[in-house]
C-alpha cells in the first residue's frame, strides 16, 4: 500500500470531497492541515511517504527536500505549472511529476470582488453595518474609469469583458502582448509606463517569472495616480510588498486589493492587515469547490495511471 501525503489542506477539503475508504486497499492518506515550519520539520514528517499530492506553490519542494526523501516516488500538482518544485531535482532523482486542470474564471471573479469591494467601500460598510451604523462612506463609479490590465492571458482577458461590460476604458501591456487578440477583445495596447501613469484600476494578471518579479516598486508606485487602485491576484512577489506599504501609509494610491502575498499564509501580525486602505483575501483566487474536485480526482486518477505504468498529465 503506498503512503501519500496530502499536503497544505487548510480547510480539511480532501476528506470532504474523496471518498478515503475507497482506496484503502490501495493508499493510505495522511491529510496535513498546517505549514510546515521549516524544511527540517518537512523532511522528518514526509519521509516515510512515497507519494505527495500538494497545492502549487504552498510547500516549496526544493533540491535538498527531495534529496531527504528516499522514498519518494510521485508527486501530483494541482495545476500544470508550480514554480515551487525543483524539477530538475525530481528528475534527478527519478520522481514523476504529475499535474492537473484548473479553472481561470474564479480568479477573475475574485479580481472583481476586489475592485467593488474597494471602490464601493464594502468591508468598511459591512463592519459599520453590524455596529449599528449606517452609510459613512461615499463609493465610486466604475463607468468611464480606465482599467489597465498587466497580462492579456487566459484571466486577464476574462476581467478585461467584464470591465467593458462596466462600460470602463480597458487598456492593456505585457511585455509579449499579443495584438491581434487584443484587438479582438477591443483592449488597447498601452506602454508599461502610460498604463501605470493613467489607470484608474491597475490589474495584475501575468505569470511570474524573473522579468515580472518586483514590477511594480517604489518608482511604479509613485507614478500611479493618487486616486488609482492597484488589485493583484496573481502573485505576491509582483508587487514589492514593502514599497506597497510606504505608499498605502502615505496615500500615495488611494487602495490596494490583494489576494496573493510574498509570505502565505499572512503572518497574523503582517503590517498589510492593519491598513484601512487595503482590502485584503486570503489567497481565495482558486479556491472553488469546482478547482478543489477537479484537483483531487486528477491527483488520484494521475497516481492510479502512473501505478499501471501508463502516467498522464506528466509535468516536464
Amino acid at each position: 500500500m503506498l503512503k501519500v501525503a496530502v499536503l497544505d489542506d487548510y480547510q480539511n477539503v480532501f476528506s470532504q470531497i474523496i471518498n478515503i475508504d475507497e482506496y484503502k486497499s490501495k493508499y493510505e492518506f495522511i491529510v496535513f492541515n498546517q505549514p510546515f515550519q521549516s524544511e527540517v520539520e518537512t523532511i522528518e514528517a514526509l519521509k516515510k511517504f512515497e507519494v505527495l499530492f500538494i497545492m502549487r506553490e504552498r510547500t516549496k519542494i526544493t533540491k535538498s527536500l527531495i534529496e531527504n526523501l528516499p522514498k519518494l516516488k510521485f508527486i501530483m500538482t494541482s495545476g500544470m505549472r508550480n514554480k515551487a518544485i525543483d524539477l530538475d531535482a525530481a528528475k534527478k532523482n527519478e520522481i514523476l511529476v504529475c499535474g492537473t486542470d484548473i479553472n481561470s474564471n474564479p480568479a477573475a471573479e475574485v479580481t472583481w470582488a476586489l475592485i467593488l469591494g474597494l471602490l464601493r467601500n464594502v468591508k468598511q460598510e459591512v463592519d459599520n453595518m453590524f455596529q449599528g451604523y449606517w452609510q459613512t462612506t461615499i463609493g465610486y463609479e466604475l463607468k468611464g474609469k480606465r482599467l489597465g490590465i498587466i497580462g492579456l492571458g487566459k484571466i486577464g482577458s476574462q476581467v478585461a469583458k467584464v470591465g467593458q461590460a462596466f462600460e470602463m476604458d480597458v487598456s492593456a501591456w505585457s511585455e509579449n502582448l499579443n495584438l491581434s487578440e487584443a484587438n479582438k477583445l477591443n483592449v488597447l495596447p498601452m506602454s508599461k509606463d502610460d498604463l501605470i501613469k493613467t489607470s484608474d484600476i491597475l490589474s495584475i494578471h501575468v505569470v511570474l517569472g524573473d522579468r515580472y518579479k518586483n514590477l511594480i516598486c517604489r518608482k511604479e508606485l509613485k507614478e500611479m495616480k493618487k486616486t488609482s487602485f492597484l488589485i493583484n491576484t496573481s502573485r505576491g512577489e509582483i508587487i514589492n510588498e514593502k514599497d506597497l506599504i510606504e505608499a498605502l501609509e502615505n496615500d500615495e494610491i488611494a487602495g490596494a486589493g490583494l489576494d496573493v502575498y510574498q509570505q502565505e499564509p499572512l503572518p497574523q501580525d503582517h503590517k498589510l492587515r492593519f491598513l484601512p486602505n487595503a482590502f485584503l483575501l486570503p489567497h481565495l483566487g482558486y479556491v472553488t469547490v469546482e478547482n478543489y474536485s477537479k484537483f483531487y480526482f486528477q491527483m488520484i486518477e494521475n497516481l492510479n495511471s502512473c501505478m499501471n505504468n501508463k502516467p498522464i498529465r506528466v509535468i516536464k
